[in-house]
Order: C-alpha cells, then sequence, then structure tokens
C-alpha cells in the first residue's frame, strides 16, 4: 500500500469501534475456522445484511509493515487480512472506494490475553492511514457472551447469535468428520473435495434458513453428508493414533498460521481431533457464569441489594446462554455420531472438575489454560496416544500450560509436543513432528486403541 508506515495515536471517534450497526454496510470476517467462518457470514446475509469472508495469509507483508513483531501474531496476519481488502478494493472501485461502507469483524476478550487489544491496535493503524479513519470495527465481548446486540435491530440479535453458534457448532463436526476420514480415504485427496461441497450446500442452507428456525433444515443437510462421507472410508486401513490438538483458539484453526499442522500429523500417520471452537464459546459463557454467581453471593453478603439483583440478572442470562449452548451443540453432536464416529465434545464444567482433581491449576486464572490443560489430562486418561499444544510464540496461557503439563506428560510417559508459530519456518519442526509421531505410534503399541 502507497502510505506512511508511521503510525500515530489519534483517538479515534467511539463510534467507529463497537457495537456497530450492519445495516447497509459490508461486514468483513476474518478467516479464523475456515468452515465456520463462511457459515457465519451465511447466517448474517440471512437477516438480508450483506457479509464476506476476508481471504487470509495474503497480507503478511501489510500486517508485518505495520506492527512491530511484540505483538501477538494472530494480530498480525488477521491485520494484514484487512489491509490486502482494502488495498483490492481501492483498486476496484477507485474514487468510489469509502471505508465507512465496511464493518470489520474482531472480536475481543478481557483478561491478561493480549486478544483483548486487537481491535484497539488495529484502530490505531487504521487510523493512521489516509482515508481509513471511517472504516469501522465491529466488536462483540466475553463481558456480554459475544452478544450481537448494536449490529443488527434489538428483534433479530437473539436469532442471529442462535444461528451463529449453530454454524460454529456444525463447522465443528464438519471438521471432525474431516479428520475422521482423511487419514482413512480410498482416494487421495476425495475427503478435501467432499467436504467442500459439503461447505457449499450448508452455505446455502444457512442463507435460506438461517434467521428463522434453522436447525432442522440445516442438520438433515448434515446427515446426508454424514452418510456420503462414511463411504469414503476404507475400512482395510487399520486404525491409527488418535492425537488431541490444543492451544490458542485462532493458531490451532487457521490452517495457514500453523503450517498446516493436522496435515502434516496425519502425513505421519495420525488421526487428528483438534479441540471444538465451540468450547471457546461455551468456556466464555460458563466462565460468565461463575463470575456473576460469585459476584452474587458477595453482594447478598455486603446486603447491597441492587447490585445483588443487578448480579442475579446476570447469573440468569450467562445460565441461560450456557444451557442453549450445551443442549444445541450435544444434541446436533449425537445426531451426527449416529451416522458417523466422530470424536464428540465435552461440557467445560467437567474440564473445570479435571482441573479441580489434578489441583494443577486454579480455574480462578482466566485465560486458555482454564480449557487447554484439563483437556491435555483428559487425552492423556482418555485413550489418545499425543498431544500436541499449539500457541503464538511468546503466548502467556500457552506457555503456562506448556509449564503445567509438560512435566507431568514425562512422569506418565504421554507423548506431548509444543508448537510456537511466529510465521517464520522452523527448522526441524518436521523431524519434531516425525519423533513426536514415532512416540505416539509406540504409545498405540503398548496401550492399544480405545476409541
Amino acid at each position: 500500500m502507497n502510505v506512511d508506515n508511521k503510525i500515530g495515536v489519534a483517538p479515534s471517534a467511539p463510534s467507529t469501534l463497537g457495537k456497530v450497526g450492519l445495516r447497509g454496510k459490508t461486514f468483513l470476517i476474518p478467516e479464523m475456522n475456515r468452515i465456520a467462518s463462511h457459515l457465519i457470514a451465511a447466517s448474517v446475509r440471512s437477516f438480508g445484511l450483506d457479509a464476506l469472508v476476508l481471504k487470509t495469509y495474503r497480507g503478511l507483508d501489510h500486517g508485518k509493515k505495520y506492527t512491530s513483531g511484540k505483538e501477538c501474531y494472530p494480530c498480525l496476519v488477521t491485520l494484514g487480512d484487512l489491509l490486502h481488502f482494502v488495498e483490492a478494493e481501492r483498486l476496484r472501485l477507485g474514487d468510489g472506494f469509502n471505508a465507512g461502507n465496511y464493518v470489520y469483524f474482531m472480536p475481543e476478550s478481557d483478561g491478561p490475553c493480549r486478544f483483548g487489544l486487537y481491535n484497539k491496535y488495529q484502530r490505531i493503524v487504521l487510523d493512521s492511514l489516509p482515508g481509513l479513519k471511517t472504516l469501522n470495527i465491529g466488536a462483540v465481548t466475553t463481558t456480554d457472551s459475544y452478544s450481537p446486540d448494536g449490529f443488527i435491530e434489538p428483534e433479530h440479535a437473539v436469532f442471529l447469535k442462535k444461528a451463529a453458534y449453530l454454524a460454529t457448532v456444525v463447522a465443528d463436526i464438519l471438521e471432525r468428520l474431516t479428520w475422521r476420514v482423511r487419514p482413512y480415504e480410498k482416494e487421495p485427496g476425495r475427503t478435501d473435495a467432499f467436504v467442500d461441497g459439503a461447505v457449499r450446500c450448508l452455505i446455502e442452507t444457512f442463507e435460506s434458513h438461517g434467521s428463522r428456525n434453522p436447525y432442522e433444515p440445516v442438520m438433515d443437510e448434515m446427515d446426508a453428508i454424514l452418510r456420503e462421507a462414511s463411504d469414503i472410508i476404507d475400512p482395510r486401513v487399520p486404525p491409527k493414533p488418535r492425537i488431541g490438538v490444543v492451544g490458542e483458539v485462532f493458531l490451532r484453526m487457521h490452517a495457514d498460521s500453523n503450517q498446516n499442522l493436522i496435515r502434516v500429523l496425519e502425513k505421519y500417520g495420525a488421526e487428528v481431533v483438534n479441540a471444538s471452537m465451540a468450547e471457546w464459546m461455551n468456556y466464555v459463557s460458563h466462565e460468565g457464569l461463575r463470575i456473576a454467581k460469585r459476584n452474587l453471593r458477595l453482594n447478598l453478603k455486603l446486603l447491597r441489594l441492587s447490585r445483588a439483583m443487578s448480579a442475579g440478572r446476570d447469573v440468569l442470562s450467562f445460565g441461560l446462554t450456557l444451557l442453549y449452548q450445551e443442549r444445541i451443540q450435544q444434541k446436533a453432536f449425537k445426531r451426527a455420531q449416529r451416522l458417523l464416529d466422530v470424536a464428540g465434545d465435552h461440557k467445560i464444567r467437567h474440564l473445570e472438575r479435571i482441573l479441580k482433581q489434578s489441583d494443577v491449576f486454579s480455574f480462578d486464572i482466566t485465560t486458555e489454560s482454564c480449557v487447554s490443560i484439563p483437556s491435555i489430562l483428559h487425552c492423556a486418561a482418555d485413550g489418545y496416544h499425543g498431544v500436541v499444544n499449539v500457541y503464538p510464540f511468546t503466548c502467556m496461557p500457552s506457555t503456562t500450560t506448556s509449564a503445567v503439563v509438560r512435566p507431568l506428560m514425562n512422569e506418565w510417559r504421554f507423548p506431548f509436543l509444543d508448537t510456537p508459530y511466529d510465521g517464520s519456518c522452523q527448522p526441524g519442526r518436521e523431524a519434531a513432528i516425525r519423533t513426536f509421531m514415532y512416540q505416539a505410534q509406540q504409545h498405540m503399541e503398548r496401550n492399544g486403541r480405545k476409541i
């Protein structure tokens, strides 16, 4: 981009960062999980809005130009995706380009994770570039369980959230179908082609039904997909070591950023199960409920009745949200598992229980470590043959995860591999993965394949 590299710090107008109305604008969704991003965009379009998924990993030079290298790696990737899009739009539209016609989607979280600062920093970058001060950044936050209120009319907000969550769950199932089938496919490449076609069909279904009770039409489509997928499996291929993948949600989902880790693991004999995207959504609601309950107890104890009533409303809101999400997730997975033995998912309170029993970390430290550590312990005790921890270089939660679990995995003789990423190519990466998979194969030979 033909712009100055100097980044200013002028404050932005509040209306360009936060809950920005989408009506009449184009909603730009960064690609994190490829399938989920496209299904969520289709859900948004079903409400008569314009939404598209940004092409990813084509603007790395832009991302590197406006970051120092000390930021969390997904911040660089997503910023580069946005600036690449803007550059292409300016070339396409010329003088007709108006940055105010776009809303770039960048959620946030509270707590020590740097994810909460992505949209603030990206706002500063956009304000520093000619003609981009009016480009909106639409943010949802963990503090209200990622509510879309403010993006769309109030009467549609809850239906948009339900459709987006269903899109997330369906994407998780379709990805687990991929990882279940691809290591055993009869013809190389058949699974990928099949899943690409399935995604296109699901996009059409979400666009047609997302705004009004999409569950049955979507799951009917998924039933047909799952039935057909089972025919791709070659029953003569023997079971392979099952490998769990945990870690920072963007890096473990974004194939380009993790240098196609799952495909490399499969190349050396793995059947992979990546932690779900819905797991993070459920964790956000679960943590909101925990905080609301704690606030309710404290304010009742101090006889702060008005604050107690407010906390009580939060308990009800987060509790109902979590209950709905868990029921939809379990219902969808059970229906899928009747047709194909894809890996299921767990409730967050199950992970909290594992963490309490192990006494190696506390759920009160609200980072991804609360999810990753018990997930690793679960895999080690429940028939997996190895776990990979994926994260951005210098990521505090995932570094903490490694520090806590690595001594335990060594003691249990359970294969464990850290894979930090910052965009560079590590010369020993493939050798490390091959060694890890050799250990996983030995672990399966000693302990068998239970799942």
